[in-house]
């Protein structure tokens, strides 16, 4: 069986609550090996290191821009405590999410940045990976990036320009491709993966959010009634056969490149023997 990885999965989400485990066991399933969950808040730390130990997983700890807003100042400090006191624990990869986002309304710009670039710092003196939430904030992150700099990560859901993708991968990042490239009308995001070196591109579903267009259903369709999909890590290898079709590759070539991909973006994946 082909084995994938899922380097971004918020799998501690209310929505797996009712299967959590069953959801984590289909997509094992179908060749997910393993996901990375990443951390949103303070609230949820703990929920994602104790998913990774259960699941054989892997976790990223930080504050995510859209929750800045409702984050203390305090909890920076604590961030810092919990990174000291789990810094030799293998399955803790990554900080993260963190970010900008300049896309959703009601965010402080000012706030954002004050926490991604405190961000960075623990990073720097952690010596972590990043994995960053980009939404209409590209620009912005790379100058975060440039003055603070970090040993690189995954830029989490890129759908930049090709010029800002490889000024990331320039900096040590490779991209995140997920369910919004199943969607034909995605054409820059297509044509970007299809334009990138592979060496850059590592795959992921951000289950349960950003589902692939089979478990999409319109606004209408919505108020029409019908349920959306749920996504979860299972659908990764249908995402991953739509980036082969895409670049023309064999999808074990791909796995193989992705999962190599995705290791170097998160050294410490190479010790759970990814």
């Amino acid at each position: 069986m082909t084995a994938w990885i899922d380097t971004h999965c918020h799998l501690d989400a209310p929505e797996f609550d009712p299967d959590r485990d069953a959801v984590r066991d289909l997509a094992r399933s179908r060749g997910v090996m393993h996901c990375v969950i990443p951390a949103v808040e303070r609230a949820n730390w703990a929920a994602v290191r104790r998913l990774a130990h259960q699941h054989g997983d892997s976790y990223a700890l930080g504050i995510h821009p859209l929750y800045t807003g409702r984050a203390l100042d305090a909890d920076l400090e604590l961030l810092e405590q919990e990174l000291a006191e789990h810094r030799a624990d293998p399955r803790l990869v990554a900080i993260g999410e963190v970010g900008l986002d300049f896309f959703a309304p009601g965010l402080d710009p000012a706030r954002q940045e004050r926490f991604y670039r405190a961000q960075l710092s623990l990073a720097r003196r952690f010596d972590l990976p990043v994995v960053l939430h980009v939404r209409r904030s590209a620009d912005r992150l790379l100058k975060g990036l440039r003055d603070v700099p970090v040993q690189g990560g995954i830029a989490h859901a890129f759908n930049g320009s090709l010029q800002q993708a490889r000024a990331f991968v320039d900096l040590g990042f490779k991209l995140g491709y997920g369910g919004a490239i199943t969607f034909d009308r995605a054409l820059q995001l297509r044509r970007l993966a299809t334009q990138l070196p592979l060496n850059a591109l590592v795959l992921e579903t951000d289950a349960p959010d950003i589902p692939p267009h089979w478990l999409y259903a319109t606004a209408a369709q919505r108020a029409a009634g019908v349920l959306q999909g749920r996504n979860t890590p299972a659908e990764l290898p249908r995402i991953a056969q739509e980036v082969a079709r895409l670049r023309s590759l064999p999808q074990e070539q791909l796995a193989q490149a992705t999962r190599a991909n995705a290791v170097q973006a998160l050294p410490r994946l190479a010790t759970l023997g990814v």
